[in-house]
């Protein structure tokens, strides 16, 4: 479903304090499966993640999404791509601070243009999958860390997108949660997502549901087995 061919990433290219964060990455990953890049702290998993997302460009080599080569996009073009093929979960999710878990959810939808209406249903039925209707009028900051981890997937499902992606998810949750995380990764495999994750939790990696552990280091994989 998404290649990745010969990629780099180097931050302050030509500069003195230039970093190459991902260095000649070949990888394909598939849909519908769970995949997780490990690694320490600067090993580039996060960066490789934002690649994959669109939400940077390599500095070489080739993104190849569903046959679609989509590296030297437009940045509009590739606005929409990111708006229907991913949904992002933060490490601190990123929720709107002022406004209520149900706005926040509804987010991602409204340059779509659908009716108000429509999506708020929509919204309410992702709350309500996730255990918080009962929360949907309560701000952001009201919400616990649970609350607030379960708004952040259900604002990332709120356009249906194909791919999940979720950047050190459990690092601020604690083992409760974070296993409470896992099993909402099982439902969203269950429901043919693919989800990629960054993570070096061992709760995640170690988990039943992961089928495939991308092991890095130094901006180099180490290791792509199952």
């Amino acid at each position: 479903m998404i290649d990745l061919k010969d990629i780099r990433k180097v931050f302050n290219e030509g500069k003195a304090h230039a970093l190459t964060a991902v260095d000649g990455v070949n990888l394909s990953l598939e849909a519908r499966q769970v995949t997780v890049f490990r690694g320490p702290s600067g090993s580039g998993k996060t960066t490789l993640l934002s690649l994959v997302g669109c939400m940077a460009r390599p500095t070489e080599g080739r993104i190849v999404l569903q046959d679609r080569e989509i590296t030297s996009l437009p940045e509009r073009f590739l606005t929409e791509v990111r708006r229907s093929t991913f949904g992002f979960i933060f490490q601190q999710f990123n929720l709107v601070k002022g406004i209520t878990a149900l706005e926040n959810v509804m987010l991602p939808a409204y340059p779509l243009g659908e009716s108000h209406g429509s999506l708020k249903r929509r919204a309410r039925e992702l709350l309500d999958l996730f255990g918080i209707l009962p929360r949907e009028s309560s701000r952001s900051e009201w919400l616990s860390g649970g609350e607030a981890q379960r708004t952040a997937i259900a604002r990332a499902l709120i356009n249906d997108p194909p791919v999940i992606i979720a950047d050190e998810p459990t690092a601020h949750l604690d083992t409760k949660l974070s296993r409470e995380f896992m099993d909402i990764v099982a439902r969203l495999k269950a429901s043919r997502k693919t989800v990629i994750i960054a993570s070096h939790d061992p709760l995640v990696c170690e988990s039943p549901v992961i089928d495939r552990v991308v092991t890095m280091r130094d901006g180099r994989i180490e290791a792509a087995g199952p």
